[in-house]
């Protein structure tokens, strides 16, 4: 004979939370896309030391400046999609 199902509400499910951390992990993974080029010529074309620390410090400034809203931007629907597809681990709605 088969159990009957409780009505107890679900388990806490920390979806909110979970997803501001994607939201963040994948902001900064979009900022470091869209300057690594031009840290990548900064880090082929200048011999180590403290020039080339100040010169990719400079083209990093320099290459998301005017960037960073596509950045958000594009956290926000890889997040929204994600989650709503249920490819992130701990965004997917209860079945």
């Amino acid at each position: 004979m088969s159990e009957p199902r409780s009505s107890r509400p679900p388990p806490f499910q920390p979806r909110f939370t979970v997803g501001l951390f994607y939201l963040a992990g994948f902001f900064f993974l979009y900022c470091l896309v869209l300057i690594a080029p031009q840290l990548w010529s900064v880090l082929q074309s200048v011999p180590p030391g403290p020039d080339q620390e100040r010169l990719a410090a400079e083209a990093a400034r320099e290459a998301i400046r005017g960037k960073l809203l596509i950045a958000l931007f594009a956290s926000l629907a890889t997040t929204a999609l994600g989650g709503r597809v249920g490819w992130l681990p701990g965004m997917r709605a209860p079945r």
